[in-house]
Order: structure tokens, then C-alpha cells, then sequence
């Protein structure tokens, strides 16, 4: 199994788990074996690559018909029944970042070391010379779309790790052990994904000429005063409020406020 079938393989696996535990339906994905994988055209494009090996690079292709259902039930979910294009289109694109976590975790697994994902602005790599896969994608009401993704030829994929790898199905197991904690199964494979922490503390604009005479010992003057919470935000989504205090020299944040699920949705953007 080479590398490029072994991550549509992987991220079939992953993204019907995550799209179940944020839906509350059922979703499950297959990769597809034999005929055309090239995408036709027209399809929502992500690409990615590894911090670790930057000439690791994927590319995903997803139909309008996955992004358009996904995004619209990860929102129907949440509350949200008038969102914009845009938004749907950011539902569903951070749920895939989630799936790509989790394929991160596995390939590190197999090289003996830490991975991650980091997105590409530019592309770099012919993605007429990478190799595609096709998955496809299925919903509570039966067959969505396909999905198609190519990995580059920069991976670093010993033969052990080709020995190693195990072809997943694409699916679920049938029936998985309950866990004792009391949550879902689907849930569950996202629990170790690893996510980005920040704290923002305000805003503001700058002119050019404005920032170019910032030096050491200027005040910049945010949009939040000194009594209001600062913002906790993990994967450039806010999700909750909360109070500066210090905490034997370091600086930490008291949770005084948790997000509403459709307030965390539209922050993504």
C-alpha cells in the first residue's frame, strides 16, 4: 500500500466519526477502488502539508454536493438554519481539520514520530504528477459525493511503515465496546486530536504608516477595556471568557463564561 492510498484509507475512516458526533446523524466513508480518481473540476480545494517535511503535501477536492449537505447539517445542529455559503463552507472545513488530526496522529504512529498538518497558501507541488484516491461519502439518507484527495511524492514512508499500515474499511466497527465514561463511540476518536490555545486580549487597526513607527516602548490601544474578560480561543474558534490571573510566574485564564455552541460556529469566520 503506498502512501496516497493509505491516507484516503485513513481519512475515510476519520471524517465519518467526526461528521456523526457533530450532526448527531449517521455518516460513514469508503475509499473507492478502481476507475477515474482525478477530480473533474469545479470541487472546494484544500491543500495541506507537513510541518515536519514541508514537500509532504496533500490536496483535497471536495464536491458540492459533500461540502454544501455536511456544512448545512453541522449548522441545522447547532441551531443555525439561515447561515451564508461562507459559513457553511467553514463548518465544514473545520470539522475535515479534525479528521486531518486524527490521520495526522496514525501517520506519526507509523514513522516512530510527531506529525502535523499545516496549511499551504500557494501550492507548490504538479498536482498533475501526485496520485488521487476517491472516497466516498454517505449520509443518514444514503450516498452524498466524493471526495478526492492526492498526497505528493515528498512523504516519508519507509517500507516498515508500509508493512505496518493496515487497510482500514472505511467504517465504523459494528458494534464498538461502550466506553465507561459514557460517551459516544464517534466521539471518541476525536478526544486526542491536538489543538491550538490562545488568548486574545483585543484588536485593533493600524495604519501602515502607523505601524511602521511602532518602536520599542509604543502603546498600542485594544478594543476591550481592562475590566472586560479576555477570549479563550482554541483552533481560531472562540469558545469561552474568562479573567487574567498569574500562576507561580506564568500567565493563565480563569473560565468565567463558556461560549453557546451557535456563538462558537460563527466565530470560525
Amino acid at each position: 500500500m503506498n502512501i496516497a492510498q493509505w491516507l484516503a484509507n485513513e481519512w475515510a475512516r476519520q471524517i465519518g466519526p467526526a461528521l456523526s458526533s457533530m450532526t448527531g446523524e449517521p455518516y460513514e466513508a469508503e475509499a473507492v477502488a478502481g476507475g477515474p480518481a482525478t477530480p473533474p473540476g469545479g470541487e472546494l480545494r484544500a491543500a495541506r502539508r507537513l510541518r515536519e517535511a514541508p514537500e509532504a503535501e496533500i490536496r483535497l477536492a471536495f464536491s458540492p454536493e459533500v461540502w454544501q449537505a455536511c456544512g448545512s447539517a453541522i449548522l441545522r445542529a447547532a441551531g443555525i438554519s439561515d447561515a451564508s455559503e461562507e459559513e457553511t463552507r467553514g463548518a465544514f472545513l473545520e470539522v475535515v481539520e479534525q479528521s486531518l488530526g486524527q490521520v495526522s496522529g496514525e501517520l506519526g504512529r507509523l514513522l516512530g514520530r510527531e506529525v502535523s498538518w499545516e496549511p499551504i497558501a500557494e501550492p507548490q507541488g504538479d498536482e498533475g504528477a501526485m496520485s488521487w484516491q476517491a472516497v466516498e461519502l454517505k449520509g443518514p439518507s444514503g450516498a452524498i459525493g466524493r471526495v478526492w484527495m492526492a498526497a505528493g511524492t515528498g512523504f516519508p514512508w519507509p517500507a516498515s511503515a508500509a508493512v505496518q499500515a493496515q487497510a482500514p474499511t472505511g467504517k465504523a466497527d459494528p458494534d464498538p465496546p461502550s466506553p465507561a465514561n459514557g460517551r459516544r463511540p464517534m466521539l471518541e476518536l476525536l478526544m486526542e486530536v491536538d489543538l491550538p490555545v490562545g488568548v486574545t486580549f483585543g484588536r485593533t487597526q493600524l495604519k501602515l504608516k502607523d505601524a511602521i513607527k511602532l518602536t520599542s516602548g509604543s502603546i498600542v490601544e485594544l478594543n476591550r477595556s481592562i475590566i472586560e474578560p479576555v477570549e479563550v480561543i482554541v483552533n481560531n474558534c472562540v469558545i469561552a471568557r474568562g479573567e487574567v490571573v498569574v500562576i507561580e510566574g506564568n500567565y493563565g485564564v480563569r473560565i468565567q463564561e463558556i461560549v453557546s455552541r451557535e456563538e462558537r460556529l460563527r466565530t470560525l469566520f
